[in-house]
């Protein structure tokens, strides 16, 4: 399974890439509209930062066909492996999904609110697709719809990978996780609260405490 993180914070990338398995990042405008930072230094620094066989994931502005392309093209061509232009699954992004994916262009399939949108995309040629879990969970089952795509893509022996996005909370990971979701892009907040239960923490307090007791120090030797 592929880890992703959701975010334009390049601390948070770093301290999260130094403690676990982190594939890549995923943006989007409101992301980086909101990161205080302008979209040329948001992207730069990931670029930067990032291995190359780390996978960086941005969206499109524009959202008529010509502009989506246009776009597309620009964020493929930043680095020469593994730059992923994100297009959200209006009938022009569908469209454009098509298009990209004609000429060679990695792409996410964003914005889906059903399996049924994110089946399309698949069919249109798109490397992932980003169902918003937490948000289809106010029209119906998000994470029902989200297994289901996940069988509807093995039945129909499509390659499209599941990166589930929009999470609310760990448990929603955890549940796709065991469902055999392909990839999640999760803030760095779930991310966190996945490896941070508060009895490890007790655990090894105890360790300490019970060694120093017996034996005066706080090392093995």
């Amino acid at each position: 399974m592929e880890l992703i993180l959701d975010t334009a914070d390049l601390d948070a990338i770093k301290e999260l890439d130094g403690l676990l398995d982190v594939t890549g990042v995923t943006t989007n405008p409101s992301i980086i509209a909101k990161s205080g930072h302008a979209p040329e230094e948001v992207i730069g620094g990931l670029v930067d930062y990032l291995r190359p066989d780390q996978k960086i994931f941005i969206q499109t502005v524009q959202t008529d066909f010509d502009g989506m392309m246009e776009e597309a093209r620009h964020i493929c061509g930043i680095r020469p492996e593994n730059m992923y232009v994100k297009i959200p699954v209006t009938h022009d992004g569908l469209r454009a999904i098509k298009a990209a994916k004609a000429e060679g262009l990695g792409v996410l399939a964003t914005a889906i609110y059903s399996a049924d949108e994110a089946f399309m995309a698949a069919m249109n040629g798109a490397d992932y697709l980003a169902p918003y879990v937490n948000r289809m969970c106010n029209y119906g089952d998000g994470i029902g719809q989200v297994v289901e795509l996940i069988e509807m893509l093995a039945v129909q022996d499509l390659p499209s990978k599941v990166v589930a996005a929009s999470f609310k909370n760990a448990d929603q990971v955890h549940q796709l996780i065991l469902a055999g979701i392909q990839a999640v892009t999760v803030p760095p907040a779930v991310a966190l609260s996945m490896i941070d239960h508060p009895g490890t923490q007790i655990a090894v307090d105890e360790f300490t405490t019970n060694w120093k007791t017996a034996f005066g120090r706080t090392t093995l030797a």
